[in-house]
């Protein structure tokens, strides 16, 4: 198997350094000097369960690419999604497996639509990592957790399996999902509370592990995003609000969520898509979501 890996960042490129790692023919995409580190000293990742490592992937940036990958992990942020969908239609072939892992809900889906004849699935990603200088990561949680699948079950492929095995040997816990549209929004109703709460407060992790307003908000948001999934019909067979509170626990003090660093650095953010959406999709479906248009007050968006 040959897989690409579009984005370097704290998702991608810790996906591209375990499983290079494991053995695994990988090639991961990047730009500027983040690219040029990768390519001259390597990938350092900075972990909580491996410890210091060094991996060295193959690194290129998209003008000089050449090869057919069989499986392409999508690890960009939403505002730069765009932007990729000519290069993954380029280096596509018949059989190339596509797999979004971004925190906007519905990515698959829209992917697909551009990208007629190849295979996009639905995926997500449970992992808090961040690019501490050029060729550094740092991961901020206790290891990874990949979920992907296809939307309809005549898309299923046996290379699925493939993939998924693969991950697993590089140490990636790795869910093959049978309702991908159920556990993407799963995922979606842990990034969207922790993104919106983490950036109206502007707190780190460490805030919303104690008692306070700032869980007391990221569990309320939480239960906001679970009314728009009901009222989509999305049923989950767990204690989301729990689990999202154990996940947040379980979390390094300092992490935060990429969109309020973008926010705060001034530039493009995903906060369209995992926020104001969910104001726009209370509103289409009659679901009240109060906490959800204070914190789109705060940003700007009109309501």
């Amino acid at each position: 198997m040959r897989y690409l890996v579009i984005g370097a960042g704290g998702t991608g490129g810790s996906i591209a350094a375990y499983m290079n790692e494991a053995g695994r023919d990988v090639t991961v995409i990047a730009r500027g000097r983040h690219l040029e580190a990768i390519k001259d000293k390597g990938l350092r990742m900075e972990t909580p369960d491996r410890g210091s490592f060094l991996s060295k992937p193959k690194a290129s940036d998209m003008e000089n690419y050449s090869e057919r990958p069989d499986a392409i992990f999508v690890c960009v942020k939403g505002y730069s999604l765009e932007e990729s969908i000519p290069f993954i239609r380029k280096v596509s072939g018949p059989d190339t497996v596509v797999i979004p892992i971004l925190n906007i809900y519905g990515t698959g889906g829209r992917m697909q639509e551009k990208l007629p004849g190849v295979l996009v699935t639905d995926g997500c990603i449970y992992i808090a990592a961040e690019i501490s200088e050029p060729g550094t990561i740092i991961k901020k949680s206790d290891g990874i957790k990949v979920v992907f699948g296809t939307r309809k079950p005549e898309e299923y492929r046996d290379v699925l399996k493939v993939i998924r095995a693969d991950l697993e040997e590089s140490g990636i816990i790795s869910m093959l999902s049978d309702n991908i549209t159920r556990d993407t929004f799963q995922k979606f109703a842990f990034i969207s509370p922790f993104a919106a709460c983490g950036a109206y407060y502007d707190v780190a992790a460490e805030e919303l592990q104690k008692d306070g307003v700032s869980r007391d908000m990221f569990a309320a948001l939480t239960k906001e995003v679970l009314s728009i999934a009901e009222g989509m019909g999305i049923t989950f067979g767990s204690d989301i609000v729990k689990s999202n509170l154990d996940f947040i626990d379980s979390l390094s003090p300092s992490a935060t969520a990429s969109m309020q660093r973008d926010l705060k650095k001034g530039g493009d953010s995903e906060i369209d898509g995992l926020v104001f959406e969910v104001v726009r999709m209370g509103r289409t479906l009659g679901v009240d979501v109060p906490e959800y248009v204070k914190v789109s007050a705060k940003f700007g968006f009109g309501i």
